[in-house]
């Protein structure tokens, strides 16, 4: 007669081969959905399915650099078509750019990618990291939402030793994002966006934030030549239309067709990477 612990291991077997089988049903049903999207096509954007990272949460796109990170808070690397591992530090979200790369732990804390790992970078908890600026990093503060700026020399240098000063923008959002030389942009506790035409990397003192009205946003992303792309409470996809310098905000928001719900996206070198609800990625060319 088997015994009870048999029985246990069996049932655990069981379970496992039936999630796998079911992740594996959904995500076929979900890569024939993005086939009759990308058939379907838009009049300005050409999406099909990027690279496969299953279960994928969050996505940047810097430099020419695509990270990723998983439902499993694991964060990978996109290089010839293929995803590589970042390691096993258990991550939230994780961001490439001019300061390098940063990445928030599942516990809010803090880290920076140095000689091929991630080493935590002490001195703020924060819940959203962004190192898209020229040169500074900035972030959510966990708990009270506060947005915080590290100087570009603190954040430049940091080789994973000592604690790091923020400073407070005097300002609670709940995501933040900035480029090199076309300012940064929020979403607050109440969903509105706003934007700074400049931080000074060097101070983190910024020119003023600017309520941009038309819609609300759970976040938003600023790409390095300054094109702008946020994500609505229901999953659509709006890119920002009339940036220039007399109107570095802005003066419109256009919806760009996705026919699948929408989490997360990331643009850069004319590309618009897009996280679906069901965790596939898409890759959206104009």
């Amino acid at each position: 007669m088997r015994g009870s612990s048999s029985t246990e291991a069996d049932s655990e077997i069981h379970t496992k081969i039936v999630q796998t089988q079911t992740e594996r049903h959904h995500e076929s049903c979900c890569s024939l959905l993005l086939v009759l999207c990308y058939l379907a096509g838009s009049q300005a954007w050409r999406c099909s399915e990027a690279p496969r990272l299953s279960n994928t949460l969050q996505i940047d796109a810097g430099l020419g650099k695509v990270v990723a990170v998983t439902k499993y808070n694991r964060a990978y690397f996109l290089t010839g078509g293929r995803w590589y591992s970042l390691g096993t530090t258990g991550l939230r979200h994780v961001s490439v750019g001019p300061a390098g790369m940063w990445a928030t732990g599942t516990s809010n804390r803090l880290y920076k990618y140095i000689a091929g790992k991630f080493q935590v970078a002490s001195g703020l908890s924060l819940q959203q990291v962004d190192a898209g600026g020229d040169g500074q990093v900035v972030g959510i503060q966990s708990g009270n939402l506060l947005a915080r700026c590290l100087r570009d020399s603190s954040a430049l240098a940091y080789k994973g030793v000592g604690s790091l000063y923020w400073t407070s923008l005097s300002r609670t959002m709940r995501y933040y994002s900035c480029s090199p030389n076309n300012g940064c942009w929020g979403v607050d506790s109440s969903y509105r966006v706003y934007f700074t035409q400049r931080i000074t990397p060097s101070s983190c003192g910024t020119s003023g934030w600017v309520n941009v009205p038309g819609h609300t946003m759970t976040m938003i992303e600023v790409s390095t030549d300054g094109s702008v792309f946020g994500v609505n409470r229901t999953g659509q996809v709006y890119q920002r239309l009339g940036i220039s310098r007399s109107r570095p905000q802005g003066t419109a928001w256009r919806l760009v067709s996705m026919c699948m719900s929408i989490r997360h996206v990331s643009y850069d070198l004319g590309q618009l990477w897009a996280v679906t609800t069901s965790g596939l990625i898409m890759q959206c060319t104009h």
